[in-house]
């Protein structure tokens, strides 16, 4: 069967997306002060307390796209089992065709709400526009099928939540050896300097692709810290091989769901091609429209390696050339706006030949 999925159409003269980045900053401390300001001293890098006040603000919806994540999704699913969320919050797995037994681990899982199950692989972007149609919730909590997250992130997330803002969240990677033997994996704290955002190492006289720059020294490089919370990325700033775009990481991050709509949500096209970017460009959509991205130190996640990790990384970095290329193309393309209807139908469409459940 040959699926087709519509990507988003461009407005003809309008500004070039790479240009209309330039022409937006992101000095978010009016909305995190102000959220302190209510929150009674609480602050915003703080793990929010289950009855906090501000907490049932909006529903969220955790849209996880999964493929061949049978050995760690049980994990992934207890860790959202076990959130001190005292509010409602939906569960929404997208199975891309996986050969293993993800789809059993989500079907029989209790906190799942909806599981889809698409005809054929599709790619991550597919799969998380498909649970971004199903959500029902005002605010979207992407989060990969091998991310075991903190029980406050849920909390944190509704507490904290706008139509206006890109909620980051970070990853502490863990090798399979280590994770599979770790039964208490959710009782440990992640570390928040283990992502490459917060604790930067290139390796020197090495040319960095996104960028083109070279580093002729090592640097012990701290993009979260040193760009006062991305702050000073705002205006296509950039800290030598980070912008804002690339800050969009959706292994963790919060969108409220009608922004992911209105751009027509992640371009299809860069899981038909490799891996990666997928998230840059929805979050340089995001930024184009008006949000701000803003970090949430709190809320860190482990990512669980698969037992093939490294062959999967080369892979990876094999395919990486040619999304980097979509996404800069799409840099000089406008960006979709107003692409609600259209994305809902093509999904709705994709839809009908899904298994969905239940």
């Amino acid at each position: 069967m040959g699926l087709a999925v519509t990507t988003s159409e461009f407005a003809p003269g309008a500004l070039p997306l790479r240009e209309e980045l330039l022409r937006h900053g992101n000095n978010h401390v009016c909305s995190t002060r102000g959220w302190e300001a209510l929150a009674d001293g609480h602050g915003w890098h703080q793990p929010t307390p289950s009855d906090c006040w501000l907490a049932p603000a909006r529903r969220v919806s955790v849209v996880i796209p999964a493929h061949q994540v049978g050995y760690c999704l049980p994990t992934v699913l207890d860790a959202l089992n076990a959130q001190h969320h005292q509010y409602e919050f939906e569960v929404v797995v997208v199975d891309d065709a996986s050969t293993d037994d993800t789809a059993y681990v989500a079907a029989r899982h209790e906190v799942v709400d909806r599981l889809v199950r698409l005809p054929q692989r599709m790619g991550a972007a597919t799969a998380r526009n498909v649970g971004t149609v199903v959500a029902t919730g005002q605010t979207v909590l992407y989060l990969d099928g091998d991310m075991v997250i903190p029980p406050h992130v849920i909390t944190d997330v509704a507490a904290r939540a706008t139509d206006t803002s890109v909620l980051v969240g970070f990853r502490h990677n863990v090798r399979h050896e280590v994770h599979f033997q770790d039964s208490a994996i959710l009782g440990r704290i992640p570390n928040l300097a283990a992502d490459h955002r917060v604790v930067w190492r290139p390796p020197p006289n090495i040319l960095l692709p996104y960028s083109g720059i070279t580093l002729p020294e090592p640097l012990d490089g701290r993009p979260l810290d040193d760009t006062h919370d991305f702050v000073d990325l705002g205006y296509g700033q950039s800290y030598y091989d980070w912008d804002l775009p690339r800050m969009v990481v959706t292994a963790l991050v919060a969108v409220p769901r009608a922004a992911v709509l209105d751009v027509g949500g992640f371009d299809p096209e860069f899981g038909r091609i490799g891996w990666g970017m997928e998230d840059t460009y929805l979050g340089a959509c995001l930024i184009a429209a008006g949000l701000l991205v803003i970090p949430l130190r709190q809320a860190v996640g482990f990512h669980l390696d698969p037992p093939d990790a490294a062959e999967q990384w080369q892979q990876k970095l094999a395919s990486w050339p040619r999304t980097l290329a979509r996404y800069r193309d799409l840099l000089e393309r406008s960006a979709p706006r107003g692409r609600t209807q259209d994305f809902i139908a093509s999904m709705s469409e994709l839809l009908t030949h899904c298994e969905v459940f239940p």
